[in-house]
């Protein structure tokens, strides 16, 4: 790091912290601290929830699966575009959970089952939640350990100091600042500073990287992979463990069930001026991530060619020391990336990737102390009073638990040993309360039927079975505690039959992503065939036009007026009375970009899939691979361009109006998420 670098760094993290302190003034509420006084416009909500979702350890983490699956990874990836496009686009959930006007998931749970089950659910988010939210602080610190390649202990005065620990600390405490001084309008704002810039550096250095190592060193190493191993031809890669195509299978899935289900970021489902906007913003969500999404598909690629290509050797030679230095093999792959990235960047380009992953960590962090806390207090804490809370006591009470939030991640980062890749680590730690969740979201959003039996039932069963499945997982690499555990029987039947049940265990016991495959069908069964059973028997439907302030109920402000005529076939396609000309246009676009890539993975799956191939020889395709991913790149990236500034400069506006939005709004203190009748079991 030279001074410039360190300069682009610290200009980078004044920014933020300085508009911190100038915005802190308009949070004035508690609908302010959870919501952002529900004043926000479509370019500021997909720059921010894109920059909160993403983080240091997002990067670190699709860095380490791309290394290992390659652009193969991505083809399957596309499968997801038609699905993911419908969900976006249409507002699946977003849409409606909104138009409930609740502030968390949980509230709208006591709204649609009962209270003891917000409390129930508020209690599984939340300790969900701290398990995935613990590796945070340790993945991000270690990366700016390796890739700034910073000692392991500094100096203060007299006292020796550890590295690791200090810099966790430093950028949980500026997180938490964050959340103390602004609540959501401060995350979200300093989200979409951190969001622009991130956008414009992945851009800069995806072209980069790929002009320095060049795609003809990455045709040589992708072509010479083995039969099944393929980085390029996603039909060659029967022996890709974990990031497969099954892996991408239960994700298509996921993206339906699993809508708005993981609460990491649940503050941006309540922040949307309106549930339109709100919907508008997931529709440009599908366009945001253009230059972040080459940045994961192609860097990873870019490493292994540098460490594997003949004329990269020397270069190979000095990062594989480093590695080996790294005890923790899980660490170690994720560390392979930076490592790499810190010897080939040049002195600017270094600087601001670090003030991209400071950012992102800030950002991540700060989204998901807001989170996991405002849960915790609106959702296990709050539930029990029978008066709601004074609005002093109130921020007082979600200000304490980010604190309590941010001690405890700060604690689990410092001792927790990571066992395996992180995306897998996320799945399995998530599905403990996405695998049941999604069910009961849907059913009380979209069902009249759904009842509150089936909303502990599925819960119930999620919880047991995710939860044996993490034990399963924390245990498999000691056959003995496995089987004290779990297969003790077999102790019994000599130590041959023991010795093949571990075996069984290890080749059998699913990853995270599969728990979470497990997860969704189980529980959906499970509502389903509870609910269906009690309206058999005579259960009342429920009145959903009253939790969606429709008809009768409609609110002043909640609905858009649109500007166009809609007709059946408009409706079809989700465009509704709401839409303005832009809107429509926008909306029409975006169908026409991701229909044209499924039609082209359809066409390709199909045409490979019916090819015979000889003793799984698939390398006379290889340059038409080659070739696709290089034309595809270059799109993309010709895209972002477009796409850059044309939501910077609309998220610009959108900061402005909400300011002047929070500046002159009257707040009603009764709106704190606290639900005064009590549904009953």
């Amino acid at each position: 790091m030279t001074a410039l670098d360190w300069t682009i760094v610290f200009v980078m993290y004044a920014i933020i912290v300085a508009t911190v302190v100038m915005t802190k003034r308009y949070m004035r509420g508690v609908t302010d601290y959870l919501a952002a006084g529900r004043s926000a416009g479509r370019y500021l909500l997909t720059i921010s929830a894109g920059i909160a979702g993403l983080g240091a350890i997002t990067v670190v983490a699709n860095l380490e699966m791309g290394y290992q699956a390659g652009f193969a990874m991505s083809w399957w990836g596309l499968s997801m575009a038609l699905v993911q496009m419908i969900v976006t686009i249409s507002g699946w959930v977003n849409y409606r959970f909104r138009r409930t006007r609740a502030l968390t998931l949980a509230e709208f749970f006591e709204r649609r089952y009962s209270r003891r089950f917000r409390i129930f659910a508020g209690t599984v988010a939340f300790g969900a939640g701290l398990l995935n939210f613990g590796i945070f602080p340790s993945v991000g610190a270690r990366f700016f350990i390796h890739f700034l390649g910073l000692p392991e202990t500094w100096h203060l005065g007299s006292l020796v100091l550890p590295v690791f620990p200090s810099i966790m600390a430093v950028l949980l405490i500026t997180a938490v600042y964050f959340v103390f001084a602004g609540g959501q309008v401060a995350v979200m704002i300093t989200d979409f500073i951190q969001g622009a810039f991130a956008n414009l550096v992945f851009l800069i250095l995806a072209i980069y990287l790929l002009l320095l190592v060049g795609w003809g060193d990455v045709g040589e190493v992708l072509s010479n992979s083995p039969v099944g191993h393929s980085k390029i031809n996603p039909f060659d890669t029967g022996y890709v463990s974990d990031f497969n195509f099954t892996y991408f299978l239960i994700g298509v899935a996921g993206l339906m069930y699993g809508a708005m289900s993981w609460q990491g970021t649940q503050a941006y489902n309540s922040s949307a001026r309106t549930a339109h906007e709100g919907k508008m913003g997931g529709v440009l969500g599908l366009w945001r991530g253009r230059s972040q999404d080459v940045f994961m598909t192609l860097v990873p690629i870019l490493v292994f060619t540098v460490m594997h290509h003949p004329d990269w050797m020397g270069f190979a030679a000095k990062i594989t020391p480093q590695l080996e230095g790294i005890e923790n093999e899980a660490v170690r792959n994720q560390m392979r990336a930076p490592l790499v990235l810190a010897a080939l960047l040049p002195a600017g380009l270094m600087g601001a990737f670090a003030a991209l992953m400071v950012g992102a960590f800030i950002s991540t962090h700060n989204t998901y102390l807001h989170s996991w806390s405002s849960i915790f207090i609106q959702d296990v804490v709050m539930p029990f009073r029978k008066t709601p809370l004074s609005p002093r006591t109130h921020l007082r009470l979600l200000r304490g638990g980010v604190v309590v939030v941010a001690i405890f991640i700060f604690l689990f980062s410092l001792f927790y040993k990571q066992s395996q890749a992180i995306l897998l680590f996320f799945a399995l730690t998530g599905a403990i309360f996405a695998g049941w969740s999604g069910a009961v979201i849907i059913g009380g959003l979209y069902t009249r039927w759904g009842t509150t039996a089936a909303a502990w039932s599925a819960g119930i069963a999620g919880v047991s079975l995710t939860l044996t499945g993490l034990v399963l997982e924390q245990s498999q690499r000691s056959w003995r505690e496995a089987g004290v555990a779990f297969w003790g029987l077999l102790d019994f039947l000599g130590p041959e039959n023991a010795a093949r049940g571990a075996a069984w265990v290890n080749e059998n016991l699913p990853n995270g992503q599969e728990l979470w495959g497990w997860a969704m069908w189980s529980c959906s069964g499970v509502y389903i065939a509870v609910s269906l059973t009690q309206r058999a028997l005579g259960h009342p439907s429920f009145d959903l036009d009253r939790l969606l302030h429709r008809g009768k109920h409609e609110l002043a402000g909640e609905t858009e007026k649109g500007t166009v005529k809609v007709g059946r076939n408009w409706r079809a396609i989700g465009i509704t009375g709401e839409f303005s000309r832009r809107d429509k246009v926008l909306y029409l676009l975006t169908w026409g970009w991701n229909v044209t890539w499924v039609l082209i993975f359809t066409a390709a799956t199909i045409f490979f899939l019916t090819r015979e191939i000889q003793h799984g020889d698939w390398s006379r395709f290889d340059s038409w691979w080659l070739g696709f991913w290089h034309t595809k790149i270059w799109i993309e990236l010709a895209v972002a361009v477009v796409v850059i500034v044309w939501f910077t400069v609309g998220g610009v506006r959108d900061v402005k109006a909400l300011l002047r939005a929070l500046a002159k709004k009257d707040r009603d203190e009764a709106d704190d998420g606290f639900v005064s009748r009590d549904t009953p079991d």
